[in-house]
């Protein structure tokens, strides 16, 4: 491929990355990225329209660009009907990413059975709904059930506080409602793989980002029946399903023996951090793995109480564990070292 082939193709890709956050503005954008004109751009620009990978909406004044969707796939299946999750994707998924490198199907693989399997086998609904929307750059899909809503039904199964206490449950891994059929791993590496994971369910709304490794909580305002999972992932993603699983396992038997808690998901409006019981309740549970990073991200302090029952009490209780910290503000981690100083 030539210099000239090669620097084309480098600039049509920064277009189609960037053009959904820069609908407006993405051909000044190009032109400052690469240093070429705005002419030279608009070039770039109308070969990707004839090529179907992007469209224009309005007039020259208000022109935006948007990716082109070029598979828009939906279907509605009864659960009743011994639906199983490898018959969908065999038969309805995976001719619509037949395209797809191997590394990218193979995680389109995990994370749609394992998500779909989840409705099938929990959700106590009557149907589950598919829809798969793909571009030139990513592959996004979204499965819906009307069943009785993930975080509720692991509330009320595990009794505990309330929906958002469900979805730091599910956030640390090994969580299951059902134990002899599920490990209760699928949600934590599924929401791992993909650039963007999401689960909307009641009024919580859970969300994990690959390339911010953060897990962010909201309430939503409303209220959304059943369960609705959203899974995106670039077409050329380079990471594989087998780097997400090794990155969790801390020996040479490749368990699962490693997490990373979101402490900011303990966290309730803006409460602080700073009593025992809410230790407590981030640590429920983490004694099943051998190594557990707290993640800081977004907790700006904690109280002494708090820092002291995870890292000085539970470490005492748990000699044979790892428990370290990740992303601690300075204020937080004096606190931190405050507590290990006190167990010596």
């Amino acid at each position: 491929m030539s210099n000239v082939r090669r620097r084309g193709e480098q600039i049509r890709q920064f277009i189609l990355t960037n053009v959904e956050e820069h609908s407006r503005d993405v051909v000044a954008l190009t032109s400052q990225e690469f240093g070429i004109t705005r002419q030279a751009v608009n070039k770039h620009m109308q070969r990707l329209v004839e090529q179907k990978a992007i469209v224009v909406r309005g007039s020259t004044k208000n022109r935006s660009y948007h990716l082109k969707p070029l598979v828009e796939w939906m279907q509605t299946y009864q659960l009743a009907n011994n639906l199983e999750e490898d018959m969908v994707w065999g038969a309805d998924i995976k001719p619509l990413m037949v395209d797809l490198p191997n590394n990218v199907k193979d995680i389109w693989i995990y994370g749609f059975t394992e998500m779909l399997n989840n409705a099938i086998d929990h959700s106590s609904g009557k149907t589950v709904s598919v829809q798969l929307d793909k571009t030139a750059v990513d592959t996004q899909i979204i499965i819906q059930d009307d069943g009785e809503g993930i975080f509720k039904k692991i509330q009320k199964a595990l009794q505990l506080h309330d929906d958002r206490h469900a979805v730091l449950e599910l956030a640390k891994g090994k969580l299951t409602t059902d134990p002899t059929r599920h490990s209760g791993q699928g949600i934590f590496f599924t929401s791992r793989m993909f650039d963007k994971f999401a689960i909307l369910s009641g009024s919580v709304y859970f969300s994990h980002e690959f390339n911010t490794a953060e897990d962010w909580i909201f309430e939503s305002g409303g209220f959304q029946p059943g369960t609705t999972v959203f899974m995106k992932l670039h077409n050329h993603a380079s990471r594989t399903s087998k780097q997400v699983f090794d990155s969790f396992s801390s020996g040479d038997d490749y368990a699962f023996t490693k997490t990373v808690v979101p402490v900011r998901l303990a966290q309730y409006g803006e409460e602080r951090l700073v009593s025992r019981s809410q230790a407590k309740r981030l640590l429920a549970g983490v004694d099943k793995f051998r190594v557990v990073v707290f993640d800081f991200s977004g907790v700006e302090a904690i109280g002494q109480a708090f820092a002291d029952e995870v890292f000085r009490v539970f470490k005492h209780q748990h000699p044979d564990m790892q428990i370290m910290s990740l992303n601690a503000s300075q204020e937080v981690a004096q606190m931190i070292s405050r507590a290990e100083s006190d167990a010596t």
